[in-house]
C-alpha cells in the first residue's frame, strides 16, 4: 500500500482511452468494500461515463472541476444523510479507497470537492448535481472523483519533503 501512496498524485489530464469494464468492476468493488460507521453503508455512488454528462459535471462548481470534461470516467460520491450522522466520513473513506484502487490499476484520479462549494451566487455545487442527476434531497454529495488513463506525469513527493512536523508523539508539543 505504501508504494501506491508514494506514487499517487492528483491527475487532471487524461487520454481519450476509456476505462475498460474489468477496471470499472474493480473500482466499483473497492467502493462497495469501503468501511462505514456501524456498517450502515450510507454511501451511494453514481458512475458517469457519458461525455456530455461529464461536461455538465465539470461546471458544478465555480473553479477546480473543469478537467472533468476531459476524463473518461467520473464517480459521484454521495450518501444518504438520513442513514448516518457521519456520512461525510463514510464517503471520504470510499473516495480515497477508489483513488488507491485506480492507482493500483495504472489509472490516474483526482478529487473534485463538491460539499460546501458554490456553483454560482445562488446555487451550491451539491444542489446543481442533485438536480442534474435527479438525487433526492437527503442524498448529499461529497465529491466527484475523475478517473482515467493519465496524460501527464508527476513525480512522487520525496520523503524528505513530507511534513513530518505535523506528527506529534504522545503530546501536541512533542514531535515524533
Amino acid at each position: 500500500m505504501i508504494n501506491l501512496l508514494r506514487k499517487r498524485r492528483s491527475i487532471r489530464r487524461y487520454t481519450s482511452e476509456p476505462v475498460n469494464r474489468q477496471s470499472l468492476d474493480l473500482l466499483v468493488e473497492a467502493l462497495l468494500r469501503s468501511p462505514t460507521s456501524h456498517n450502515g453503508k450510507s454511501w451511494e455512488f453514481i458512475v458517469v461515463d457519458d461525455p456530455a454528462l461529464l461536461e455538465k459535471l465539470s461546471t458544478a462548481k465555480l473553479r477546480g472541476g473543469a478537467f472533468l470534461k476531459g476524463a473518461p470516467l467520473g464517480i459521484v460520491i454521495a450518501a444518504d444523510s438520513a442513514k448516518s450522522d457521519v456520512w461525510i466520513e463514510d464517503t471520504s473513506i470510499a473516495a480515497i479507497l477508489v483513488q488507491a484502487q485506480a492507482e493500483s490499476l495504472g489509472l490516474g484520479s483526482c478529487w473534485v470537492q463538491i460539499r460546501n462549494r458554490p456553483h454560482d451566487a445562488e446555487t451550491s455545487a451539491e444542489a446543481f448535481i442533485q438536480e442534474l442527476l435527479g438525487l433526492p434531497e437527503q442524498i448529499k454529495v461529497t465529491a466527484v472523483i475523475s478517473i482515467g488513463h493519465p496524460d501527464e506525469t508527476k513525480p512522487p513527493i520525496a520523503a524528505d519533503k513530507l511534513d513530518y512536523h505535523k506528527v506529534k508523539y504522545n503530546h501536541y508539543s512533542k514531535q515524533l
